[in-house]
C-alpha cells in the first residue's frame, strides 16, 4: 500500500537524484547547460564514456574516459585540443584493434570550431570524481640537480619512458608510444590528477595497463613535479 510517508519519501529521493543529475550545469554557469547536447550532436559519446557506470565495460570505449575530465584536465588544453587536436596516443587507445601494431584504427579526432570547442571545454570540467583534491598554489618547480635525480627515478627506477614519450634533459623527445604521451604533460593534466593516477591507477581504469606502483607520498610529490614540468615549449 502507499501512504503518504513513502510517497513523499519516493519523491524526495527522485529529487535527490535529479539534482545530482544537475550538479555539472549547475556548476559550470549557463554554458554548461549546452554541452551534453553538443555531446550527443557531435557523437563524443560513441568513443567516449561520460558515466562512472559504465567503467565496467572498457571494451566500450575507443577513447579515454571522460567522467573525470575536470579532475583530469586543464581547461585551456581542452579548448586547444578540441579546436586542433593533436595525437597524444600514437599507438591507440588500448581498445583499437591495431593497438601496440603501429596501426591504429581510429579516425583523427573531429576538431570543432573554436567556440564549441569552448563550451565543450566548459562542461567537461565540471565532470570530476570526488576526493580527488588540486594542491592549492603553485607548485615549486624541481631544481636542475634534482630534476636530473628524479629523472633516474622516473626512466630507470619505475621505467616510465618505456611506453611514454618524455623530453629528456636536452630538450628532445624520447620514448616509448604504447602510452599517452608526456611531452605536454604540464599543460594538459593536472597536478591532483597525476598525484592519484600515479597511486592509484585502477580508481580511473580498472582494466589498464598502468602499473600501480606503491609509492610515498615524497616520490609522489617529485615524480608529478618532473612530469609536470614537461611542457612542449620546452622543446628544442
Amino acid at each position: 500500500m502507499i501512504t503518504p510517508k513513502s510517497t513523499t519519501r519516493g519523491l524526495a529521493g527522485t529529487a535527490k537524484i535529479l539534482l545530482l543529475a544537475l550538479v555539472p550545469c549547475l556548476a559550470g554557469g549557463p554554458g554548461a547547460w549546452a554541452g551534453p547536447a553538443l555531446i550527443k550532436e557531435k557523437g563524443c559519446d560513441a568513443c567516449h564514456r561520460f558515466s562512472p557506470r559504465d567503467a565496467a565495460t572498457p571494451e566500450s570505449a575507443r577513447g579515454p574516459d571522460l567522467f573525470y575530465a575536470g579532475n583530469k584536465f586543464r581547461e585551456k588544453w581542452l579548448v586547444e585540443f578540441l579546436h586542433k587536436p593533436a595525437v597524444v596516443r600514437k599507438a591507440g587507445y588500448i581498445t583499437d584493434p591495431g593497438f601496440l601494431e603501429g596501426k591504429p584504427e581510429a579516425p583523427p579526432h573531429v576538431a570543432a570550431p573554436l567556440d564549441e570547442a569552448k563550451t565543450l571545454a566548459g562542461y567537461l570540467t565540471t565532470l570530476k570524481l570526488p576526493g580527488i583534491e588540486e594542491p592549492a598554489g603553485d607548485i615549486d618547480p624541481l631544481s636542475k640537480g634534482n630534476r636530473a635525480k628524479v629523472k633516474i627515478l622516473f626512466e630507470r627506477n619505475y621505467g616510465c619512458s618505456a611506453c611514454h614519450e618524455t623530453i629528456n634533459l636536452a630538450g628532445k623527445i624520447h620514448g616509448g608510444v604504447s602510452g599517452p604521451s608526456l611531452v605536454d604533460a604540464g599543460n594538459r593534466l593536472t597536478a591532483g590528477w597525476v598525484s592519484r593516477w600515479l597511486k592509484d591507477p585502477k580508481l580511473f581504469l580498472e582494466k589498464g595497463r598502468m602499473p600501480a606502483f606503491k609509492l610515498d607520498d615524497e616520490t609522489a610529490a617529485q615524480l608529478v613535479k618532473y612530469i609536470l614540468s614537461m611542457k612542449k615549449e620546452n622543446l628544442k
